[in-house]
């Protein structure tokens, strides 16, 4: 864990780590999820640039990245998990393993620390779950998480 990073839970908090919802459910993102992932944001690029929370930012990239590259990413995205210093969640649909659909992130707010940064995107052929899915996220924050619901910024929709 870097300097700059810290565990944004309280130390006895056990950190959620499914949600069902109508269409889709939550579980960390990690390794596994590395070609379902990869084919998931490459295929609806232009969607997740124009998705409240990613407007702007510069990912996904538009020239995609090798699936070396996106494991490395999910690698990193598990450890912060297990660090509780960040959490990545894999959007599923189905039951068994499923196809990714989607992706979301909770973390500490890179220019206000006390904040919680919350974004989430689905494939764009699921466009029509972006709403349900912030809807559902929002009550699983107020209802599961330990945040003061005035600390998170997550996109509207």
């Amino acid at each position: 864990m870097t300097a700059d990073q810290h565990s944004f839970v309280p130390a006895g908090f056990a950190v959620p780590r499914a949600l069902a919802g109508d269409g889709f459910r939550l579980e960390p993102l990690g390794p596994e999820h590395n070609d379902r992932d990869l084919a998931a944001w490459t295929g609806s690029i232009a969607h997740i640039r124009a998705t409240p929370g990613f407007v702007g930012r510069g990912w996904p990239p538009v020239g995609g990245m090798s699936a070396e590259a996106n494991l490395a990413d999910l690698v990193r995205h598990a450890r912060e998990f297990e660090e509780r210093v960040a959490f990545a969640y894999s959007v599923l649909e189905g039951d068994g393993p499923g196809d990714v659909i989607g992706c979301l992130y909770v973390h500490p707010a890179r220019e206000a620390p006390d904040r919680i940064q919350v974004s989430s995107w689905v494939r764009a052929d699921r466009a029509h779950l972006d709403a349900p899915l912030r809807e559902a996220v929002r009550a699983w924050l107020r209802a599961e998480w330990p945040f003061d619901g005035t600390r998170i910024d997550y996109a509207p929709g």
